[in-house]
């Protein structure tokens, strides 16, 4: 069964970067992250419509990546979750987690027992369809997947230190647009009120052991997520990826015909 080397390396206090994808639900895509440098790449199905077809295919050809495929759920509820794990997912993000009992429901949803209640079914693809002990599969299973809670609410954001504190939570993701939106300043991203709920997010993080996670489009505010307390960060997504760089190359085209060298 495979290691999860994300999940390690924020465990050793590490960092480590990867990226979002919304859009590209190619059989490379994968690949392409990787050698791009992308440690791991969380595929959404919470505003893309995806199906759990498409997420197999793309767990599939993930597996095939040096790479940690992730999958944010649409919802909290026990088949999204369990079955986007069996199709071959290595981490959960859930979104608009609200208190310690939705935190505790992730971990009892995505962990066999005795830690949890997923159902048992090994020999498929999320252990490549190999045999072994299963003993030693469930542990390392357990062991590997990586749980990830979304703050998105002022429910949540009140009820953060007690989910941060809920074993089996690896990290904690601040979701920028819903939180100010619940906050009633939506996208005011420099607003102190704001500030001052980031600031909750990642100090309930540091006083449980938890990793939070800073994600962006702009590369300077990625730079200084280590200092501001954040270890793991997303480059997001692919599609506005895409058209920022097919922006600046469009642009320089236009630049160059516009004043065309002597």
């Amino acid at each position: 069964m495979r290691h999860n080397p994300v999940k390690r390396r924020l465990r050793e206090g590490g960092i480590a970067i990867g990226t979002m994808m919304f859009e590209f639900n190619t059989t490379g895509i994968a690949r392409i992250a990787a050698e791009a440098g992308a440690e791991f790449a969380v595929f959404d199905m919470e505003h893309t419509g995806w199906s759990i077809e498409t997420i197999r295919m793309l767990m599939a050809t993930s597996r095939a990546a040096d790479l940690v495929p992730m999958v944010r759920v649409p919802a909290l509820q026990y088949h999204f979750i369990a079955r986007v794990l069996d199709v071959g997912a290595m981490g959960i993000v859930v979104p608009l987690v609200a208190d310690a009992t939705q935190a505790r429901t992730i971990v009892d949803c995505a962990k066999y027992p005795p830690e949890g209640r997923r159902g048992v079914a090994f020999g498929v693809a999320h252990d490549d369809y190999q045999g072994g002990d299963l003993l030693a599969k469930i542990r390392q299973t357990n062991d590997e997947v990586m749980l990830l809670a979304q703050i998105e609410t002022t429910e949540g954001l009140n009820h953060v230190d007690a989910i941060a504190a809920v074993d089996g939570i690896d990290a904690l993701w601040i979701g920028q647009f819903d939180l100010t939106t619940s906050m009633g300043i939506p996208g005011q991203f420099d607003h102190l009120d704001f500030h001052a709920a980031t600031r909750r997010v990642v100090d309930a993080c540091r006083r449980h052991g938890k990793t939070a996670v800073l994600s962006s489009l702009d590369v300077p505010t990625l730079g200084r997520g280590p200092s501001d307390g954040y270890r793991m960060l997303v480059y997001l997504g692919d599609l506005w990826i895409y058209q920022q760089a097919l922006r600046s190359g469009l642009m320089a085209v236009r630049e160059s015909l516009a004043h065309p060298a002597d």
